[in-house]
């Protein structure tokens, strides 16, 4: 593991318990009545979509911090995978979270671009990986 692997894995650990509160959040939310939010399904959806989205692509990213090592591209571009597959995780969360903040909104509010953002950003990150592992030379 390079150490660039090992700055940006450690970083990335470090918001592991942002997902944790995210989960007890959600979990006094259920368990409080007056929360509202068994009142509202779409609330709840993007809740637990924001909470799950964040826990799967931090593991993602953890996984392309070590892939990112192998890749054949320049240093730049390795950076921009090492940041924004992580930074994807916060954007998207944060859009499931931020763009229904109320627990009486029927719609999200414009927050809700953060999610596309984050996925574009998770898109460009993964795609350009992919292809700097294709075109990293074989080794046996």
């Amino acid at each position: 593991m390079t150490s660039e692997a090992r700055l940006m894995s450690g970083i990335t650990l470090i918001t592991v318990p942002t997902i944790q509160y995210g989960g007890y959040f959600l979990l006094t939310s259920l368990m409080n009545r007056s929360s509202g939010y068994m009142d509202n399904a779409l609330r709840q959806n993007f809740f637990r979509a924001g909470h799950a989205h964040a826990g799967v692509i931090v593991l993602l990213s953890l996984i392309c911090q070590l892939l990112a090592d192998s890749a054949a591209l320049p240093v730049p571009l390795v950076w921009v995978i090492r940041i924004g597959v992580p930074l994807s995780a916060i954007l998207i969360s944060a859009g499931f979270f931020v763009s229904m903040p109320s627990p009486s909104a029927t719609e999200p509010n414009g927050a809700v671009a953060l999610i596309y953002i984050g996925a574009i950003t998770l898109a460009i990150g993964v795609l350009m990986l992919g292809i700097g592992l294709l075109r990293a030379p074989q080794t046996n």
